[in-house]
């Protein structure tokens, strides 16, 4: 089986488990947004807190997972030295982290501008804390090549998640917010609590995966004082990286809450975060190719073709999220109804910008093998922060003009401006020989397409059968063009 084979055998299952649990609150949108359970404003303090959570997850683990791999790799044996003190620096940092949040939170809560919210803001800081304490346990499952392991505590963390979210959301609350009560919802749910069911219910899933991961932890004996430093200092630059990042991927509902009027920011922010929620195909590609291509990038660093296959691999990888962008777009009346109540359907028309958007971060993403196999990762951190940067100038530019459209056009600024340093920088110091006219063709042509359909007077079954045959002839081509990549490496 072919290297590219294997990197999307293990791809599928990172995007059908791990995916699957850390963009939950994507999956859950529909029960979230349905009539009967979180308006707008509601939904907009579940996404304005989740954003903060981002950026704190940075922080804790301040790029050593990518240095655990890194520095396994160069060992040439099994990482188990890495592995330890990598996994012992982040439980310490973690445990500081929730103590010291944990007594502050009413603080924070008030300093956040959701001073009603501190059990949120509690449950918030145990979710970070254990997340990050399972980064390098499931990291190292990723370095192991077990992904079927990784898939089942990740599957049994969500099934828990959906569990708990179904009773307590779905059945509890519609109910208590319909008039309808009974012995159970009396004994088990608290309408106080509110939109602290999405946080505590998160929290007990993360806790359940902490304990499936447990018997992996690293063994004391393993731990290498004298390796820390080094792995500090190639983890560094990506944890400026790391929240540079943050800040482009998340800033945008941040920054609405203090850049438009106090009594419609929560609810505009609940619109946009909902209908950022569309481009999940794409967004759910990228984090599995991300899984499943850090360690593929290290283990093929080597191989004297390796620059030709990650060449390849860009082809597929923008020929599919253009696949998983016509899909969306053309059906975009269909895929809407992911979001149920209507009142969130007003901002749709920040679907194809984000989408977009998202396109040139996974080119980004992909392009980045380039820094970390010549330990240039300093620059990673400085095409990051040139994005942050392009994020809150045209944030604060646009949002008091636009609302939340021009936090949308900000973040395809960010992403395409990063992808364009980041291969004009990659080019000079380890060139690879993408095909650039092949992937801007295959995202020009996704986007006429799209927009040519949008000008057809059509309706009924006839609109639908268009724009399916639209679709699939963009597929076919796609595969016809890239299928000759994979078959002469096959055995």
């Amino acid at each position: 089986m072919s290297a590219l084979r294997n990197l999307a055998g293990q791809a599928a299952i990172y995007g059908l488990s791990s995916i699957v649990a850390r963009f939950l609150n994507y999956l859950l949108t529909p029960l979230y947004t349905s009539k009967g359970v979180f308006p707008p404003a509601d939904y907009g303090v579940i996404t304005a807190l989740y954003a903060w959570t981002a950026l704190l997850n940075v922080v804790l683990t301040y790029g050593m997972e990518t240095a655990f791999f890194r520095f396994a790799n160069k060992s040439g044996e099994a990482g188990d030295r890495a592995y330890a003190t990598a996994g012992f620096a982040l439980l310490a940092t973690s445990s500081v982290f929730m103590l010291a949040a944990g007594f502050t939170a009413q603080s924070i809560a008030g300093g956040l501008g959701y001073p009603g919210h501190a059990f949120s803001v509690l449950m918030l800081v145990g979710i970070i804390g254990i997340d990050a304490i399972t980064t390098l346990p499931m990291a190292r499952l990723r370095s192991q090549g077990r992904p079927w392991r990784f898939a089942a505590i990740n599957i049994t963390s969500v099934l828990v998640n959906i569990g708990l979210s179904l009773f307590f959301i779905g059945y509890c609350m519609r109910s208590f917010n319909a008039g309808e009560s009974n012995a159970l919802i009396d004994a088990v749910y608290d309408p106080d609590l509110g939109v602290g069911y999405v946080f505590l219910i998160n929290l007990v899933s993360s806790g359940v995966k902490l304990l499936l991961l447990l018997p992996s932890f690293p063994r004391p004996a393993w731990y290498d004082k004298a390796l820390l430093r080094p792995m500090l200092v190639f983890g560094a630059p990506l944890l400026v990286a790391g929240l540079a990042g943050m800040v482009n991927e998340t800033a945008d509902r941040i920054l609405l809450k203090w850049l438009l009027p106090a009594d419609t920011a929560d609810t505009q922010i609940g619109i946009y975060g909902a209908c950022y929620k569309l481009a999940i195909l794409i967004t759910l590609f990228i984090q599995a190719f991300r899984f499943a291509a850090e360690p593929f990038f290290f283990s093929q660093a080597e191989d004297p073709k390796a620059r030709e296959t990650f060449a390849k691999l860009m082809n597929w990888s923008v020929a599919f999220m253009m696949t998983a962008f016509l899909t969306v777009m053309l059906f975009l009346d269909l895929f809407k109804w992911f979001i149920p109540n209507e009142a969130y359907h007003v901002g749709l028309r920040v679907v194809p910008i984000l989408m977009l958007a998202n396109v040139f971060l996974g080119i980004y993403y992909n392009q980045s093998v380039w820094y970390k196999l010549t330990d240039r990762t300093r620059w990673g951190g400085t095409i990051a922060l040139f994005g942050a940067g392009v994020t809150l100038v045209l944030n604060f530019l646009l949002i008091p003009r636009i609302g939340y459209l021009g936090s949308a056009w900000a973040t395809l600024a960010c992403y395409g401006g990063m992808t364009v340093m980041s291969h004009l920088l990659g080019q000079h110091y380890w060139p690879v020989p993408y095909q650039v006219t092949r992937v801007l063709l295959y995202m020009a042509v996704g986007v006429f397409l799209w927009w040519g359909v949008e000008q057809l007077p059509l309706e009924g079954a006839l609109n639908y059968a268009v724009r399916a045959v639209v679709l699939l002839g963009f597929m076919t081509v796609a595969w016809r063009v890239e299928r000759p990549s994979v078959r002469p490496l096959s055995p």
